[in-house]
């Protein structure tokens, strides 16, 4: 019998909530994520629950017991309990009456196996008793065990529920999938055969899952799954895979965390901070990257202009988008130029200059400098010729 060990299942604000709905003889299990990633040795970000109670129950149960509860989303069973300072997602059992490619009308229900069967993939369709003791309805452990992502059932049927989940599978496979066995046939055919099901979802969810994808530890087979199948020219147009794979080598060269924009400007696109309803600052910095890796500042200059972290990632799209070599040198150049301060102040050159050509020279003085390596002091700067 398996079962989970880790420390916020036996946390006392999580058996508090399983002790407020449990006070009557409901059924409450962990779901999902949390079991999922406990069985695989990761950390649980969330903490989600499932009951055969039905929401307004749930509601009345955990007030009863002191506990904090929010009704988040009653008409699809959900409740957030506040045990601790921390949220519970909890929702009743459900089964899908309709669907329309983005969201369902569901049915509450008793049986875990209307719960389970509605779900995405078999290794979501986990659950968990309060002692840990792992339920497997549809066969998902071993799926998991084997990093195989599989849809529930029909592929083509999950996908047609909800079109996120085209992308999901991509994510989920970068995530928790073994890249050396590769793609499971079946969900690879019914997402080709269902791109234009892609066009119903807002830019804000194909935004955050691409978002989501691209923070994996190695996002590159997945991405190149979704370009063969056509999503990723579906979702992105213009975009181009060919850089990511080796800029995600230079991040392992130099021990550089995943960053899901440094990845999103190597696959460039159409405009992609509209098409994926990034924010503005997401939006200036796919914007500023693209600028540098694609220009001819050195490695000193990007860094003085553009601080040490966001030159370095400049740099490495640089040498992945020119299928050039990595070059350790250009981290101290960086170094060098985030350090640099620029010696000479307007009022250096007031009141001789005043106006547009105070900034003409200005910007002279500070090109010369750069291209010193930083080494030109004040006086031999304002020594210089105007020209």
């Amino acid at each position: 019998m398996t079962r989970i060990t880790d420390d916020w299942r036996i946390d006392p604000a999580t058996q508090a909530v399983f002790a407020a709905l449990t006070v009557d003889g409901g059924q409450v299990l962990f779901v999902g994520g949390c079991v999922r990633n406990s069985l695989l040795g990761l950390a649980a970000s969330d903490i989600d629950l499932c009951t055969d109670i039905n929401p307004e129950k749930v509601l009345k149960l955990a007030r009863t017991a002191g506990i904090k509860a929010i009704p988040t989303g009653l008409d699809h069973g959900t409740v957030t309990l506040v045990s601790g300072g921390v949220g519970y997602e909890v929702t009743t059992f459900r089964k899908d009456i309709a669907t329309d490619g983005r969201r369902a009308v569901v049915a509450f229900s008793t049986d875990i196996k209307d719960d389970a069967a509605r779900r995405d993939f078999t290794m979501n369709a986990l659950y968990a008793r309060a002692d840990g003791t792992v339920i497997d309805p549809l066969g998902g452990m071993a799926d998991l065990l084997a990093r195989h992502v599989r849809f529930i059932g029909q592929a083509s049927d999950r996908i047609k529920e909800d079109y996120l989940r085209s992308l999901r599978y991509f994510r989920f496979h970068a995530w928790y999938g073994d890249a050396d066995a590769g793609f499971d046939p079946e969900a690879l055919a019914a997402i080709a055969g269902n791109l234009d099901g892609l066009g119903q979802l807002s830019r804000e969810r194909v935004g955050a899952e691409m978002l989501k994808l691209l923070g994996a530890p190695d996002p590159a087979p997945s991405v190149a799954a979704m370009r063969s199948s056509g999503v990723l020219g579906r979702i992105l147009a213009g975009a181009d895979d060919r850089a990511l794979a080796p800029l995600i080598d230079t991040e392992g060269r130099i021990d550089a965390s995943p960053n899901p924009l440094r990845r999103l400007a190597a696959l460039g696109g159409t405009d992609m901070g509209d098409t994926l309803r990034l924010s503005r600052a997401q939006s200036a910095r796919l914007g500023q990257l693209r600028k540098a890796a694609t220009g001819t500042a050195g490695a000193g200059e990007l860094g003085y202009r553009l601080k040490y972290d966001v030159a370095i990632d400049a740099l490495m799209l640089r040498c992945a988008l020119l299928e050039q070599p990595w070059d350790n040198a250009v981290l101290a150049l960086a170094g060098v130029g985030a350090n640099a301060r620029f010696p000479v102040r307007a009022r250096d050159l007031m009141p001789a200059l005043t106006g547009p050509e105070l900034g003409a020279r200005l910007a002279k003085l500070e090109t010369r400098w750069i291209a010193s390596g930083f080494t030109l002091t004040k006086p031999e700067l304002l020594s210089s010729r105007a020209d």
